[in-house]
């Protein structure tokens, strides 16, 4: 924060609470995959971590402050790898220590590859009102590059059984910038997922992450260019099809965002079960806002009697920095007192870095809003560097 910003420090109040709850196996570990998760050797522990996961939601219930979770994500790893019994096992358990709002959304991950496609109307039954499929490419040359286990027929046969199976929405998520694709081949991407008909589309390009295979062996992306002409076009023809961008990579027809994710990006408050999962907390009584971590190795977890690896406060001089980092995600305007109830710093805080982005056309300003320009879109990294 820049010295002659303002710091008047005002009240925290609770945010809506989200659940996120981690399956850290997957069938094998993919090359671009930086997320904790752990090739499946042998039978899985199914039950034994279905018991510590509840006892580390068990361990949590201070931070609930007396709200109901309106949203679970089931992420990981691969969650459906673990049969509908343990998965209803988890959310009933759930349910039975924090209340459920009645229109809860229960989102979980799955892959083509691992599914049973007899377990679709299993999971639903289970209480999972949503799944997010991992398609990532319709291609099966590029699916062969990403280490995918799945074949296009099978993420096509995925994508109807979804919409059969009675969830009240699903996602498929695509990715662009594969190793040697070309402009026809994200656009055919686009078109076949566009033609199951998902409710949510995740369009995001391959970025080459630290401690992955493709780290250490990169393969051939396509250039900057190239890059940027699947974008624009990419864009538009989502839009055409008529999805919505609502965030960064999100797209979704009218009335079906994901829920748990809005809350993320709204600095809202979350908590984290299962081997490295991160919460985010938010005290008022004591003015703290904490994040949480969970121990990262299934072995360690399993053997865990405290589950918590680590909690951090957020310092009250990085509030206002880590709520845009995640606020500037979603397309839709930022109201001024949604930016104090989440953070307890006044909106003159901002004064100064806000003054500095609508000059160079990054943002606009009315009495209660701030609103990113189509600029400001394009350069959020950029935009952040006022306020660090």
């Amino acid at each position: 924060m820049s010295s002659t910003a303002v710091t008047t420090t005002m009240k925290l109040e609770l945010p809506p609470l989200s659940l996120y709850i981690h399956i850290p196996w997957c069938v094998q570990k993919c090359p671009y995959c930086d997320f904790n998760s752990h090739g499946q050797n042998g039978e899985l522990p199914q039950e034994a971590y279905v018991d510590a996961l509840l006892e580390d939601l068990r361990q949590d219930l201070h931070l609930v402050q007396g709200r109901q979770i309106h949203t679970i994500f089931i992420g990981g790893g691969t969650p459906s790898l673990f049969d509908a019994l343990q998965i209803k096992r988890i959310l009933d358990g759930a349910n039975a220590l924090i209340p459920f709002s009645d229109n809860i959304e229960i989102t979980m991950e799955a892959n083509p590859g691992t599914l049973e496609h007899d377990d679709f109307s299993a999971y639903r039954a289970a209480g999972v009102t949503r799944l997010s499929i991992g398609v990532q490419s319709f291609s099966k040359d590029k699916l062969n590059l990403l280490g995918r286990i799945h074949d296009q027929n099978e993420a096509q046969v995925a994508a109807q059984k979804a919409s059969q199976a009675g969830y009240l929405s699903f996602n498929l998520d695509l990715m662009h910038g594969l190793p040697n694709q070309s402009f026809a081949e994200a656009m055919a991407d686009i078109d076949t997922a566009a033609a199951l008909n998902p409710p949510h589309l995740s369009w995001y390009q391959l970025t080459i992450e630290p401690n992955t295979l493709f780290h250490s062996k990169p393969p051939q992306l396509p250039d900057d260019e190239a890059l940027w002409h699947i974008y624009e076009q990419g864009q538009q023809k989502l839009a055409a099809l008529g999805y919505e961008q609502y965030e960064i990579s999100a797209y979704a027809k009218p009335g079906y965002q994901c829920r748990h994710n809005l809350n993320y990006w709204q600095f809202g408050d979350y908590l984290g079960i299962g081997c490295g999962a991160h919460g985010k907390v938010t005290l008022p009584e004591e003015n703290r806002i904490i994040r949480t971590v969970k121990i990262k190795h299934p072995k360690g977890y399993l053997s865990a009697h405290n589950y918590t690896f680590e909690s951090i406060e957020v310092a009250e001089e990085d509030r206002a920095l880590e709520y845009l980092m995640n606020r500037l995600r979603l397309m839709i305007p930022i109201p001024k007192q949604e930016f104090e109830l989440r953070t307890g710093q006044h909106r003159d805080t901002l004064t100064e870095g806000m003054e500095k982005a609508k000059q160079r056309g990054l943002l606009t300003e009315s009495a209660e809003h701030w609103q990113l320009t189509s600029k400001g879109h394009m350069f959020v990294n950029d935009l952040l560097t006022q306020f660090c």
